[in-house]
């Protein structure tokens, strides 16, 4: 299976100029033989939307959703975008579209809530780690945070995803002068990718944007001109932890591979430390530590 990951530099809060150039991309790479085009967490908004978030929302029946969706007939896609649910709740999500159809919509779990990070103010968090099935490989998606809470990534693990789709915004700085994005990325990227055996196709963004679009909140006069630099990145690691494509820094780009089942066998053969894995010990072991403390 060919896979494209779209390194893309959207435009904040210009949900009609990202949707266009989503929906290019979908069409450009699905006729050069791509059968999973995958794009950043919040592709069609830019991340920071602040306030301004149930403007850039869309619901699954809204004409953008609709068009992103019948623009994979032939492919399938992983989109970042904000969903606005039917009970009007919020979620940083992915639409994920398979052959002109909606398959679901992964609403990211673990929302940040410190430093610039304001996702818990504005966003529900999602309730389930959905796996679907595209060409004889199971796939799992997470967004960025989820990422950082490894019984996350296990959960898709314990239903037998091959493959892990990642997509975040991360940005040079926004976590200080002491604490290296870049660095950490990489490591978490091939960590999972090394311990799970799966390939992980792990789609950052390009791209400048500044808190001007949140200027007028409480507390953000001082730093709302600041910008911060997207590093881009994106990189898909094979099974055996080894960077296989690589996008480049700070610029739109986009990168390929393919995905071999055969690599995942030899994997599993070589290094099989997940076969004896029991999801029903650690139920048994959470449900002692949630409920019998007194044990």
């Amino acid at each position: 299976m060919k896979v494209t990951i779209c390194q893309t530099a959207p435009k904040l809060c210009d949900l009609e100029s990202n949707t266009e150039e989503i929906l290019s991309l979908i069409q450009k790479w699905r006729d050069n033989g791509s059968e999973l085009i995958i794009f950043p967490e919040l592709a069609l908004t830019g991340y920071f939307v602040g306030s301004r978030y149930h403007e850039m929302a869309l619901r699954i029946d809204s004409q953008e959703v609709r068009q992103l969706v019948a623009a994979t007939k032939g492919t399938a896609a992983v989109i970042g975008f904000i969903e606005e649910s039917r009970s009007l709740n919020f979620y940083n999500a992915a639409l994920v579209a398979v052959d002109g159809e909606l398959v679901h919509c992964y609403r990211k779990l673990n929302l940040p809530n410190y430093g610039l990070f304001e996702e818990k103010k504005y966003f529900s968090g999602g309730k389930k780690i959905p796996v679907f099935r595209l060409k004889h490989f199971n796939i799992a998606v997470f967004i960025c945070n989820d990422l950082w809470h490894p019984a996350l990534p296990y959960l898709g693990i314990t239903q037998k995803a091959d493959i892990f789709v990642s997509i975040f915004n991360s940005s040079q700085g926004s976590m200080g002068s002491e604490f290296s994005n870049i660095e950490t990325w990489k490591v978490i990227n091939t960590f999972y990718s090394r311990v799970f055996g799966i390939y992980n196709l792990c789609a950052n963004r390009a791209g400048n944007e500044s808190l001007q679009g949140r200027r007028g909140e409480e507390g953000l006069e001082d730093n709302a001109s600041e910008i911060f630099r997207f590093w881009g990145g994106s990189e898909i690691i094979n099974p055996f932890g080894h960077q296989i494509a690589q996008a480049c820094l700070y610029e739109p780009d986009a990168i390929h591979a393919q995905m071999d089942k055969e690599m995942l066998r030899k994997k599993k053969i070589l290094l099989p430390y997940l076969r004896n894995d029991d999801p029903y010990f650690t139920h048994r072991e959470l449900t002692r530590i949630l409920f019998n403390r007194s044990e």
